[in-house]
């Protein structure tokens, strides 16, 4: 497992409501800002193999277009179906004006 920490991007390179889709070591990722906070999350639903960079933020959640499935951006659980499977969630720090994710 790569345990290692990489910058993805700047601290206020996104506005909140933005997402960006940044691959980290062969993994495709979502930076999400959700209300000023910023969150990584796998890029594909857990329902259908369909980016949720082609949906939207709100609330703390990025819902999927293809179907309506609600992901918690902290936890990755689904919060309404048809998703009954967790998004896999990344831990994020800033530093230095950077934003950096941990994978593993």
């Amino acid at each position: 497992m790569d345990d290692r920490w990489i910058a993805i991007a700047t601290e206020n390179e996104l506005a909140p409501g933005q997402m960006k889709r940044v691959n980290a070591a062969g993994k495709r990722l979502l930076l999400c800002n959700a209300d000023g906070k910023p969150y990584v999350i796998d890029e594909m639903c857990s329902h259908e193999d369909y980016s949720l960079f082609l949906g939207c933020i709100q609330n703390g959640r990025i819902k999927c277009s293809l179907h309506g499935s609600c992901f918690d951006l902290k936890t990755g659980q689904p919060e309404t179906e048809p998703a009954v499977e967790p998004i896999r969630t990344h831990p994020v720090e800033i530093k230095d004006g950077q934003l950096w994710i941990r994978l593993g």
